[in-house]
């Protein structure tokens, strides 16, 4: 049982025009999201200092803000799928904002907590989830492409936020710092601005409007739309990746959190030890745009998901390999491999969702994945940590990490090879059934009215264009869609 949708929306996604503002918009978004909650730990030692806590009070600010934007994914997806985009991002845009300027009149380290913390946090997960439902409407052909070129916003953003962060607390101190940042979150208001809904065509629309023919047949009253659509759960598809998700995310983050304290406890000094997640970071810069061109290819589309797989394969041989790196040059290469594999990573996750589950169920489905992955974001670093604290040992940490990764990528490989049977061309084939059937009760209507009035042939007539329309949109987006193996 279906949601009621106009003729138009066969006509499919306009991979380009305005996409490409939609595009830009989502790599900010991107950015801000996932590197915000690391570059805010520049300032813990000044809050150490000012409310006199510890490191690990300090850390629950970026824990908190991971924490909401993960686990809020299906408050994110009723509100998309009540309010719209545009309106949730501005909105999300004016929290994120409101929260860091909050935080500057702090008091106790409880008021960051929640004001970073929850406002902030809430409003990045306004943003973040959004943004990704947009670009998946306004992408299909090179919507793996654009996933990777919006994913290389993360890499870009903390490779200048955390310098910047430095810069600020230096001349400013962390209250005008936090205040300056909260300033710059404002720029998530313009990016939701540019979350422009798409359109009917100007002629499909007033042929829709006037109410005749096979347009006609499709107005019928149909069920209200489900503001969370728990029905994705029925799909193995979206279960296999869920579960193989969620394991992937309790490793995935474990290495760049530890490779810096890791070259300190082999005596590096300071500057040499941050420098790795700066390699690290300009690897993935790169690595993510280049794995959305590979995936975009016409070969590799419709195997999206084994090379998904692949590079989780990769990330987690290259932690197993790496937890033996005793030196400086070999941490080096460690951050290179890490940085490539986890690129790809970056690239795959998302885009391998909109393929199992299509554009009409994505609002639902990644909130719900987002809720899941929360759970194993929590778990997964402080579960390393206390491994760390039993062992005094970083190789069984980057052991742990790897294993739990490379387990996730044969659930998946292994889950959609034995368990999941190929779908048909879910796009193409529904966009068939609709013209199939308006095809068919246009042949209906003019058999019955061959002997009728002039008004009701004109009726027929206004009915056919809207089928030799729709005939012709489909033809020219079945020439370049490529097929899905999910």
């Amino acid at each position: 049982m279906g949601v009621y949708k106009p003729m138009w929306s066969f006509l499919g996604a306009p991979d380009g025009g305005w996409g490409w503002a939609v595009l830009v918009g989502c790599f900010v978004i991107t950015g801000f999201s996932y590197a915000f909650p690391k570059a805010v730990s520049v300032f813990f030692k000044e809050l150490i200092r000012e409310f006199g806590v510890g490191y690990s009070d300090t850390a629950w600010i970026s824990s908190i803000l991971l924490a909401m934007l993960y686990g809020t994914g299906p408050l994110c997806s009723v509100l998309v799928n009540k309010f719209g985009c545009r309106p949730v991002m501005m909105v999300g845009g004016l929290f994120a904002s409101l929260g860091m300027i909050m935080a500057s009149f702090a008091t106790s380290i409880i008021h960051i907590y929640l004001s970073t913390g929850v406002v902030t946090g809430l409003g990045l997960a306004l943003n973040f989830q959004p943004s990704l439902i947009m670009l998946n409407r306004y992408f299909s052909e090179k919507r793996p492409l654009a996933n990777g070129l919006a994913a290389a916003g993360s890499p870009v953003a903390l490779c200048c936020l955390s310098p910047l962060g430095q810069v600020l607390q230096y001349n400013y101190g962390w209250r005008g710092g936090f205040l300056i940042l909260g300033g710059m979150l404002l720029n998530c208001c313009a990016c939701g601005a540019l979350m422009r809904p798409l359109l009917p065509p100007k002629k499909l629309k007033s042929l829709e409007e006037s109410g005749d023919g096979a347009v006609q047949e499709q107005k019928k009253p149909q069920p209200k739309k489900r503001l969370l659509d728990f029905s994705v759960f029925k799909d193995r598809g979206f279960l296999i990746y869920t579960i193989a998700a969620s394991v992937m995310v309790l490793g995935l983050f474990v290495p760049p959190v530890f490779v810096v304290s890791y070259a300190k406890e082999l005596k590096y000094e300071d500057t040499k030890s941050a420098l790795l997640l700066t390699i690290l970071g300009f690897v993935d810069m790169f690595a993510r745009p280049t794995c959305g061109l590979i995936a975009g290819t016409k070969w590799m589309r419709p195997k999206t998901v084994y090379l998904f797989s692949f590079a989780m394969i990769f990330n987690g041989c290259t932690d197993l390999i790496g937890s033996q790196a005793t030196t400086y040059v070999g941490l080096v290469v460690f951050c290179i491999f890490f940085g490539m594999s986890y690129g790809m990573v970056g690239a795959l996750q998302f885009e391998v969702l909109m393929a199992i589950v299509g554009t009409e169920k994505f609002s639902s489905a990644i909130g719900l994945v987002l809720l899941m992955e929360a759970i194993a974001v929590l778990l997964g670093p402080p579960g390393a940590g206390r491994l760390l604290d039993a062992t005094h040992n970083y190789m069984y940490v980057f052991l742990l990490a790897g294993c739990e990764v490379t387990l996730s990528a044969f659930i998946l490989a292994i889950g959609n090879f034995l368990c999941i049977r190929k779908k048909q061309k879910e796009p193409e084939a529904k966009m068939e059934m609709a013209v199939t059937a308006a095809e068919t009760e246009e042949l209906r209507r003019s058999e019955d009215n061959e002997d009728s009035e002039v008004v009701h042939k004109g009726q027929n007539g206004k009915a056919g264009e809207v089928v030799n329309i729709v005939k012709g949109a489909v033809e020219e987006i079945k020439e370049g869609s490529p097929e899905t193996s999910l």
